[in-house]
């Protein structure tokens, strides 16, 4: 029994002795305590010398938000069309979103809409671009969902504008930091006018397509939508990336997604080639383009032919 005490006694001696050798340290090498805060992350500096972080890299999103940018559980998929065959293999991860506040708020005919696009996210009908899904015709996403894609994007940056390339769709767009102007015609990826406000880089972007979706869930942007994004490097592999939407015509009130960017860090890390307009042709255009014989499952009716 007293062999088990003083055991016990000089292993509390040992531990002891290190936590005050561990206080010891800290205070010599300055390392704050907890609790201390600490001094904010300082990004390294762009070559160009005009004393802006440096954002140069390929980033990719860990998120779920291309699914639905609300938070949402996991689901069997496309299990309305031929998709049941498949199984687990497209089935839908849950997630906690991206959308602060939890909801978009949508005004009650846009909610609608929203719902009416789920039911016919797989039309690949191209006489009727504004329904079905744009990934599933290889549209570009624009900059938003481009962002949170399962595809990473590489930043290249200068004094003058940020170019942004992105593996989907081999979509990519100038963030122009001197030269702003306003757009001619509406595009997919729209037009962005780009400043620094401190060490964040914040992008107006207007000109945006009226048919662009959010996700597979059908949340849009609608007509005249305006984004405002800002890309904040917090750490030697981390971006923040916010947007806040804003369009009266479809919401109550402007809202905002957040969500961290994770820089690659494999030297071998490059953008590969995704050019999906060859996966989408036969979907879009094969009845069109050919003696073409229905599928089991049409895509333009949305129903099974017998």
């Amino acid at each position: 029994m007293v062999t088990i005490v003083m055991r016990y006694r000089s292993v509390v001696l040992l531990a002891t002795g290190v936590v005050a050798g561990l206080a010891a340290g800290l205070l010599l090498t300055g390392t704050p305590a907890i609790g201390q805060e600490q001094a904010p992350y300082q990004a390294p500096r762009s070559i160009y010398g005009d004393g802006r972080p440096d954002l140069n890299g390929i980033w990719q999103a860990l998120t779920t938000a291309n699914w639905n940018v609300e938070a949402h559980p996991s689901s069997p998929g496309y299990s309305d069309g031929p998709a049941w065959m498949l199984g687990a293999l497209v089935a839908e991860p849950g997630g906690l979103g991206v959308v602060e506040g939890g909801r978009i708020p949508y005004q009650p005919w846009a909610f609608e809409r929203r719902n009416e696009n789920f039911r016919n996210r797989l039309v690949a009908d191209v006489y009727k671009r504004e329904q079905g899904d744009g990934e599933l015709k290889c549209f570009m996403p624009g900059p938003v969902r481009a962002t949170y894609m399962p595809y990473p994007f590489q930043i290249l940056q200068t004094d003058k504008y940020v170019n942004i390339s992105y593996q989907f769709a081999n979509s990519n767009r100038i963030i122009h930091l001197t030269n702003h102007q306003e757009p001619v015609v509406d595009g997919w990826m729209g037009w962005s006018n780009g400043r620094w406000e401190g060490d964040a880089l914040v992008v107006e972007v207007v000109g945006l397509m009226a048919e662009l979706w959010l996700d597979r869930s059908g949340n849009f942007l609608g007509e005249g939508a305006r984004v405002t994004e800002r890309y904040t490097r917090i750490g030697p592999d981390h971006l923040r990336y916010e947007a806040t939407i804003e369009n009266p015509k479809v919401f109550t009130r402007p809202w905002t997604i957040s969500l961290p960017l994770y820089r690659h860090i494999d030297p071998r890390a490059e953008i590969v080639e995704f050019n999906c307009v060859e996966y989408a042709e036969e979907t879009m255009f094969g009845r069109v383009t050919r003696d073409w014989t229905p599928p089991t499952w049409d895509p333009f009716t949305q129903q099974t032919i017998e």
